[in-house]
C-alpha cells in the first residue's frame, strides 16, 4: 500500500508542507486544472507540478484525473481527436514518472450531491445525499439557479440541456460500446507508457435524471475488465461511490479485483446508507455503514500493493475551504488506514 493525498495544486488551501507532515504519506494524487477538457496538457505544466510535489518530499505518481471528453463518451466523429489528445497526454504524463491515471466515464454529471454541509451530530461537516432533493431538480426545465454540487459549471443552461438531450437518446449498451472503443485506443498506449488506469465508479452508482450509467456494480465492473483484458486497465475501487447502494458488498469486491491484481488505486472514506440516500462520515467503521477494517484487510490479504487516499473528509475544528478536501479529517482519515493496514500487517505475522 502507497498512501496518497489529493492536492488540487499551487492554489489549494491544504499545502504540500502540510500533507507531507502526515505520518506515513507518500504520494500526491493532482492533475492540471488550467486546461480545457479534451486538450493537451504542456510538458510545462507537468514539470512543474512533479518539481513542486518532490521538493516537498513526496513522490508524483498518481493523477487525478485525466478527463474524459462528452464527445468521448457519446460516440461523436470529433471524439478521435479527443481520444488521440488523451493518448498524448498519456505519453507525456508516463515520461513525468506517473504510474496510474484516475478518470471516468460519468456522462455530464461527475459525483452527484444535494448537500455539501449537511451538520452531522457531533457538529462537523459533510456531503450528503438525499434523493427528494434529487428529484425536486430539473436539469433541464428548472430554475436556471437550480443545480446540485458536482456539475459542471462551465456548461449554460442551453448547452446543458443539449448534451442532456443527447445522452437521454443514448442507451446503455451504446454507452458500454463507446467505453470499449475508448479503452481499445488508451490501453495499448497506457500499457507502453508505464501507466495503469483506474477507472472510478459512478458516484452515486444509479441513474442520474435518467442518464445511462454503468460502472455501478460487481455485474459491470466484470464486464468493464473485459472489455480489454488486460492488467493496465483496472479499477479504482472507492468504498463510498460503491458502498453508497446496500447491493455492492464492498469487501467482496475488495476481495476479487485485488486478487485478480485489477485494483490499482484505492479511495477510502465511509457512508452511512439510508433509506433516501447516504451521508459521508468520519473514516472510523463504527460511524458509518462500512467495515473499513474488513475492506483494508480484503484487500491486503489478496495482494494489494497500489496507491490508497482518503477520501472525502469532513469539515471539522472550524476549517473552511474545498468542500470534502480539508486537511484535518483527510489527515485523521490518513492515520486511521495506516493504524488499520500495520495492525493488519502485524497479525497475519
Amino acid at each position: 500500500m502507497k498512501l496518497s493525498f489529493r492536492w488540487y495544486g499551487p492554489d489549494d488551501r491544504v499545502t504540500l508542507e502540510h500533507i507531507r507532515q502526515i505520518p506515513g504519506m507518500e504520494a500526491i494524487v493532482t492533475a492540471v486544472y488550467d486546461v480545457p477538457v479534451g486538450e493537451v496538457w504542456s510538458r510545462e505544466s507537468i514539470a512543474a507540478l512533479k518539481a513542486q510535489t518532490e521538493a516537498a518530499g513526496l513522490s508524483f505518481e498518481v493523477i487525478e484525473s485525466v478527463p474524459v471528453h462528452e464527445d468521448i463518451k457519446l460516440g461523436l466523429p470529433t471524439r478521435e481527436r479527443y481520444i488521440e489528445n488523451y493518448c498524448e497526454n498519456l505519453r507525456r504524463l508516463g515520461e513525468a514518472g506517473i504510474r496510474c491515471v484516475c478518470y471516468n466515464f460519468m456522462p455530464v454529471f461527475d459525483w452527484t450531491r444535494t448537500q455539501l454541509d449537511h451538520v452531522l451530530p457531533d457538529g462537523s461537516t459533510s456531503l450528503v445525499y438525499y434523493e427528494e432533493q434529487v428529484q425536486a431538480v430539473d436539469p433541464v426545465n428548472g430554475d436556471s439557479d437550480l443545480t446540485l454540487p458536482g456539475w459542471d459549471a462551465s456548461y449554460t443552461r442551453d448547452e446543458l440541456r443539449d448534451v442532456v438531450a443527447q445522452y437521454r437518446n443514448l442507451t446503455e449498451e451504446d454507452l458500454w460500446a463507446n467505453l470499449g472503443y475508448f479503452l481499445e485506443k488508451v490501453i495499448p498506449v497506457a500499457a507502453e507508457s508505464g501507466i495503469n488506469m483506474a477507472i472510478h465508479p459512478d458516484d452515486p452508482c444509479w441513474s442520474i435524471f435518467g442518464l445511462p450509467r454503468i460502472i455501478t456494480s460487481e455485474e459491470n465492473l466484470d464486464r468493464f475488465l473485459k472489455l480489454v483484458d488486460d492488467p493496465h486497465n483496472g479499477l479504482t475501487l472507492c468504498s463510498g461511490s460503491l458502498g453508497c447502494s446496500a447491493k455492492n458488498d464492498v469487501v467482496r469486491l475488495a476481495a476479487k479485483y485485488a486478487k485478480q491484481g485489477r485494483i490499482h488505486f484505492v479511495h477510502a472514506r465511509n457512508v452511512a446508507v439510508l433509506e433516501n440516500g447516504f451521508e459521508e462520515r468520519a473514516h472510523l467503521s463504527s460511524c458509518g455503514t462500512l467495515d473499513m477494517y474488513a475492506i483494508l484487510k480484503a484487500l491486503h490479504d489478496n495482494g494489494f500493493s497500489g496507491y490508497i487516499r482518503p477520501d472525502h473528509g469532513r469539515m471539522i475544528w472550524g476549517e473552511t475551504g474545498r468542500a470534502g478536501y480539508g486537511l484535518y479529517d483527510r489527515a485523521l482519515g490518513a492515520t486511521y488506514i495506516n493504524g488499520l493496514w500495520e495492525a493488519i500487517e502485524k497479525a497475519g505475522n
